[in-house]
């Protein structure tokens, strides 16, 4: 519950701070060009019988403006005199036009007012990634110091990789670390280049691989080699109770060899897949029961246990963190260097997303789409005010570029509609830009609700 909540706090802190700064990019251009903004709220209002929905209210004197905070955490909104928004209030677009309102400004203005929420989005997330480079640097483990390599599955060796081979990159260029851009790269690549037992090899590739495949494989396509070695033993686990030690070595679980933690921990998971199908408690005990041949710390003895794993199919150490002994890269930044490394930063992290949308347009895309759920159990368990700011500045350039995208109720859709107007000298009705909303709102529930269906679905274990 603890960790549930800290996640909770991170994320609505988060959105709230981004929302606020969006809607107040609209504000700012609304402002600089005369329109009257009749509400500017911070999550949504909708009234439930007599109360009016807010739980903060307040309109300054001589403001045109009522300020507020809404009970419904799904984003914000600014509200605008004279344009048709998905409130659909017609009743004020069949009143003559005003000087203050959004309809009788000129298509330019209107444009700048529509982009403003997203160019904002943009700045936070650029002017956040600096400063994290600027307050803390950028670490990594560059792929050519992992000296135990990676670990690769079926598919991936029958390309051509071997276990312990070490990535150097290809010929998109050098990989930077073990990351997503990383898989990006082999997804796109002709090429891979390796260093295998000290010698460079090349691997060709076919140039198309499908990300999610490589992502969502169990085993993954590629993941860093972590030794099967004992570091530590939690007290009062089936670990204990067979007398493994530091340095031990697991060399089998039931007959099978396993050289990794990471083959160790997909034997794991293939037991909990017979386990959920045990229909009596005999069969999961049985399940749990388990043989290990395990070499001895300094020694070329090796012994024979058989213990019972947990429930939750735990055997209760923990493996040396191989990861810790990797030389580790810093790349530390002025305060004026790092403005230009935030927004390449940033412009990497954006080219990345954009380029993923691809695969949404297929059945694994529709069921790798999470809702607020997923979104939430990105940030980290316990507070970190480097990875908050990190996902923060995500979320940002999320919201941008979807608010960009031109759907009718997001910003894009005006855009797409203000350009048309621009170009043509034709402004459209009111009646067909409230159609066009109603189908853009409708179209973007549906969304939310197949995100947040998703959610269920994993947590429930039916996805």
């Amino acid at each position: 519950m603890e960790i549930f909540l800290i996640r909770a706090l991170q994320f609505i802190l988060a959105i709230s701070l981004l929302v606020l700064l969006h809607e107040g990019g609209h504000f700012f251009f609304s402002k600089l060009f005369g329109v009257r903004v009749e509400k500017f709220f911070i999550f949504f209002d909708p009234s439930i019988g007599k109360w009016n929905g807010s739980l903060f209210r307040f309109k300054p004197r001589k403001s045109d403006t009522t300020y507020g905070i809404g009970w419904l955490p799904l984003g914000g909104y600014c509200k605008i005199s004279g344009m048709v928004d998905e409130s659909l209030d017609m009743e004020q677009m069949k009143k003559p036009a005003q000087p203050w309102e959004f309809r009788s400004k000129p298509a330019w203005q209107r444009l700048l007012i529509m982009v403003g929420g997203v160019l904002m989005n943009f700045i936070v997330a650029f002017l956040i990634y600096a400063m994290i480079l600027f307050y803390w640097g950028d670490s990594y483990i560059a792929t050519k110091d992992m000296t135990l390599g990676m670990k690769f599955n079926a598919d991936a060796k029958a390309l051509g990789f071997q276990d312990h081979d070490i990535l150097l990159g290809t010929d998109l260029g050098a990989f930077k670390d073990y990351s997503a851009d990383m898989f990006r790269d082999l997804a796109e690549a002709k090429r891979v280049d390796v260093l295998r037992n000290g010698k460079q090899v090349s691997i060709a590739l076919p140039g198309d691989l499908n990300l999610l495949d490589m992502l969502k494989a169990e085993p993954r396509f590629v993941e860093p080699f972590y030794p099967l070695e004992v570091d530590s033993v939690l007290e009062k686990t089936p670990a204990a109770t067979i007398g493994l030690k530091k340095g031990d070595q697991i060399l089998s679980i039931n007959g099978k060899a396993v050289d990794s933690f990471n083959e160790f921990s997909n034997e794991l998971g293939r037991l909990e897949d017979i386990m959920s199908t045990s229909s009596t408690r005999a069969d999961s005990l049985k399940t749990r029961a388990v043989t290990l041949t395990v070499k001895r710390a300094g020694t070329a003895k090796t012994d024979t246990l058989q213990t019972t794993l947990t429930p939750e199919l735990k055997l209760g150490f923990s493996p040396t963190n191989v990861l810790a002994s990797y030389k580790v890269t810093h790349l530390s930044y002025s305060f004026w260097e790092s403005f230009p490394a935030g927004i390449q930063y940033g412009y990497n992290v954006l080219a990345g997303y954009v380029g993923d949308l691809k695969y949404l347009f297929s059945s694994d895309g529709v069921k790798s789409l999470g809702g607020f759920g997923a979104i939430g159990s990105m940030f980290p368990a316990q507070w970190d005010w480097y990875m908050f700011w990190k996902m923060t500045a995500f979320l940002s350039i999320i919201l941008a570029f979807m608010n960009i995208l031109p759907i009718p109720a997001l910003d894009g859709g005006y855009v797409l509609f203000l350009l048309l107007e621009m170009i043509t000298r034709r402004k459209f009705s009111d009646e067909f830009m409230e159609k066009a909303v109603t189908v853009g709102f409708f179209l973007l529930l549906a969304l939310m609700v197949v995100a947040n269906l998703n959610d269920v679905l994993r947590w429930i274990g039916l996805m």
